[in-house]
């Protein structure tokens, strides 16, 4: 993990440099937020900052943003400062650590906020062949795809094959294709030169040379579009890539993994995948079977979340009822291991007694999930809304019934765009498309998260 502290942090700099060092961190330093932000342009990156709370993190914060640079912040202070503390979260820190610093308490917020302890956990036989496949293949320079539903734990997989590379001791860096609006993806992916395009107000290093010497992970690769798809076909063929507004090429030295929960093979057919691309990116597939057939890791990641949870919270590690047992292994997990873990939270929270039984084990809308029908909530939502949509077609456009069904499945989906573009069989590339053109006619769009309904996507 790269850290990056801003600030002297009045004397207390050494200390908490060796105890992240301690943790495996690779520290750098910043006086000021200029040089925190040049750091951050060079392509040194960093997957935290540590930030003294006298300087002016809400500044720190709209520069980040005006550059569409996202790392997390802590604020540290020498004082145990309510105030400040209050200000700094309010800012746009994720935690406040007041110093001299406490190295259990570090060790938690690097872990907590970096996500960094993440493992393989597994019994089931299928996955056992999928984790065996994946060390034969971790010391080789192969581009490799890891394909899978929503959930099943692709990104946890390619951390996984880094940490048994031979670049295991350089970055690992990972973007999400999906996430980030097309016209900044080509940026965000191969940096830019200072005054290239509006907002560029300085070069910045972009992800291919900041990966150097390690892997770079490109997170639902389908979703690139397929003009920047030819750009990242010529920087694996060629390892060379050009910056946005460069004049020369920069030769890179990375390991690509991608990650995709569609049928690539099926994108190239229809046209918006390149099939050159995929032959390049696919020389070794592996393919992470959905949790509903790995049923020997249910019980596995049951114990592992229980357990997790419960020391999060400072709670009890209490067994699991044999009622609770069976109903989780009965379940479908359409979420896979994501939906999983997040009941498991739940029920560490909920249950009360000596041992976490069938009365804490709920889905998301409450319900036991021995209750719950086979299908998931959004989804059964999702087809009586279809049902609903389809009740009287006579006399309606395609346009509009694909318009009901897109946004009655959005709305029983809390506006969550991943789930109803799942539900729906399309790419959230797509669904944003067209909800931004349902917008700009002045529909009602649900927002994300199920608050008020609004007027943009």
């Amino acid at each position: 993990m790269r850290l990056l502290i801003v600030g002297t942090l009045k004397g207390q700099l050494t200390a908490a440099t060796k105890i992240a060092m301690d943790r495996g961190a690779s520290v750098t330093h910043a006086e000021s937020i200029d040089q925190a932000m040049a750091v951050l342009r060079s392509g040194r990156g960093a997957d935290l900052m540590m930030v003294e709370v006298s300087l002016d993190i809400a500044d720190l914060v709209a520069k980040l943003e005006l550059e569409h640079i996202h790392v997390p912040i802590v604020a540290c202070g020498i004082e145990n400062n309510a105030r400040a503390a209050v200000a700094a979260i309010r800012a746009g820190a994720k935690e406040y650590i007041p110093l001299p610093p406490d190295p259990e308490l570090i060790a938690a917020v690097l872990s907590a906020v970096t996500d960094d302890t993440r493992e393989m956990i597994y019994r089931d036989d299928s996955m056992a062949h999928v984790v065996k496949l994946a060390q034969q293949v971790a010391t080789s320079d192969a581009s490799v795809l890891i394909t899978g539903e929503s959930g099943t734990g692709k990104e946890v997989l390619a951390r996984y094959l880094h940490s048994r590379s031979n670049r295991s001791k350089k970055p690992f860096i990972s973007i999400n294709c999906a996430a980030i609006p097309e016209h900044l993806l080509e940026s965000e992916l191969f940096g830019h030169e200072k005054g290239s395009f509006t907002g560029a107000v300085a070069r910045r290093i972009g992800k291919f040379e900041e990966a150097t010497g390690g892997t770079l992970l490109l997170d639902e690769i389908s979703e690139m579009d397929v003009r920047l798809q030819a750009k990242l076909l010529r920087a694996i063929q060629e390892r060379v890539i050009d910056r946005v507004g460069g004049t020369r090429p920069v030769p890179i030295d990375i390991r690509i993994i991608a990650t995709s929960n569609r049928n690539l093979a099926e994108a190239a057919r229809e046209g918006t995948f390149r099939e050159d691309l995929l032959f390049r990116l696919n020389v070794v597939n592996l393919k992470i079977p959905p949790l509903r057939e790995r049923p020997a890791d249910v019980a596995e990641l049951t114990q592992f979340f229980a357990k997790k949870y419960a020391e999060a919270n400072g709670v009890p590690v209490r067994p699991i009822s044999a009622e609770a047992r069976k109903a989780l292994s009965l379940h479908r997990w359409p979420g896979n291991v994501r939906e999983l873990e997040n009941t498991m939270h739940r029920a560490v929270l909920l249950s009360s007694g000596a041992e976490i039984g069938i009365d804490g084990i709920l889905t998301p809308d409450g319900a036991r999930l021995d209750q719950a029908p086979h299908l998931s909530g959004a989804v059964a939502h999702a087809a009586l809304a279809a049902e609903q949509v389809t009740r009287n077609l006579v006399g309606r456009t395609v346009a509009d019934v694909e318009r009901d069904l897109i946004l009655e499945t959005l709305k029983h989906c809390l506006g969550n765009r991943t789930h109803a573009s799942n539900i729906l069989g399309i790419s959230i590339r797509t669904l944003r498309n067209k909800l931004n053109e349902y917008a700009a006619d002045g529909v009602p769009i649900p927002p994300p998260g199920g608050g008020e309904i609004r007027g943009a996507a």
